[in-house]
């Protein structure tokens, strides 16, 4: 007899028979993204109360766990006929399940139920552990990581290799927001996401500074307590207004800025940058005119700064000017072709594995 045979026939059974009860199988699932050990409630008490508890993968991180709380556990695989036999006379089995989820025993399970030849035990799919929100970016950490050491082209980046990609991702999702297209914020949302983990992963390379994707969270998620006092803290904000008080007073005293232009992005495009400082200006209550001179630029200049006052993005304004510009365009080299409603992708460079990560 086999090992996973002597696992189901070690205990004793019932005399079978009509009036044999069938007694019942768990199969206790479990979250390799949370620590082991962490399970539910009504996971423990299966697990006390079984008559058997079986794993097929004797390295399972459960099973220490479950060996300290006192609880027997048989490494074996029954087939699904010898799981049944093991349960007569109303017998329990738990079977903790591996990382792939037991499917050849369950479809066994399934075939003999349904055959109607057996007399099938209470079968029951038993979450011990639940993913909470933000689980599944562990996964993609894991995955980031193996791609750094295994792929020849991700092993090579570098943080200034990446740096036009990062530009690229935030342009397509403020384009998927204006758009609308909520499969495709989705999307380019989880490519802004990957520039930040694949820097991260990168930058815990460094000889002398290194940082990991726990210290960029770490960091972000106190800046965000400590400019929301109002949150948590004792501080009170009623209105929007009071908010962006509160985050640019703490925000003033974490940078400790001599120039309410410091920190402003001089290489982002023209038109945001005129209307970054124009906010500037007006949020410190300063007293600046707009500098006037010859040509297009102080033009553009002047019309940024008044869209700004205005409580308009004058880079949104223009980027939906020129999409009309585009369309215009369309119209006029083929005025007889219908729109289908989706933009022609653009021809990109390929040169390198651009998009690599799209």
């Amino acid at each position: 007899m086999n090992e996973s045979s002597a696992a189901a026939h070690s205990a004793p059974r019932a005399e079978a028979g009509p009036e044999a009860a069938p007694g019942r199988i768990v199969l206790l699932t479990t979250s390799h993204r949370v620590a082991p050990g962490l399970l539910s409630w009504p996971a423990w008490q299966a697990l006390r109360t079984a008559d058997t508890v079986l794993c097929a993968d004797g390295a399972h991180p459960q099973l220490p766990y479950l060996r300290e709380a006192g609880t027997a556990v048989a490494e074996a695989s029954p087939t699904a006929e010898e799981l049944v036999a093991a349960c007569a006379g109303g017998r329990t089995v738990v079977v903790v399940a591996t990382g792939e989820g037991e499917p050849a025993l369950t479809d066994g399970l399934a075939r003999l139920a349904g055959s109607g030849r057996i007399a099938m035990p209470e079968l029951e799919l038993l979450p011990a552990s639940y993913d909470l929100p933000g689980a599944r970016l562990l996964d993609l950490v894991q995955v980031m990581d193996r791609i750094r050491a295994e792929c020849p082209w991700s092993s090579r980046q570098t943080h200034e290799g990446l740096a036009k990609y990062g530009i690229e991702e935030a342009y397509e999702l403020v384009e998927a927001i204006e758009a609308g297209d909520r499969a495709e914020l989705r999307e380019e949302l989880g490519d802004v996401l990957l520039q930040v983990v694949f820097h991260s992963r990168i930058a815990e390379e460094h000889p002398d500074e290194p940082f990991s994707i726990d210290d960029v969270a770490g960091g972000i998620v106190a800046k965000l307590i400590h400019r929301h006092p109002h949150v948590f803290g004792d501080a009170e904000a009623e209105t929007p207004e009071d908010v962006k008080e509160h985050w640019l007073r703490t925000k003033a005293e974490e940078k400790r800025r001599t120039s309410v232009t410091d920190g402003v992005p001089l290489g982002q495009p023209g038109l945001a940058l005129a209307a970054k400082l124009a906010s500037r200006v007006r949020t410190a209550g300063l007293e600046v005119p707009v500098p006037r001179g010859e040509g297009i630029g102080y033009r553009l200049l002047a019309l940024a700064a008044g869209a700004e006052a205005d409580g308009v993005d004058p880079e949104a304004a223009l980027r939906a000017a020129a999409r009309a510009y585009r369309d215009a365009i369309r119209n006029a080299e083929n005025p007889h072709a219908t729109d289908a409603g989706g933009d022609t992708e653009d021809t990109e460079d390929a040169e390198d594995q651009e998009d690599w990560e799209n």
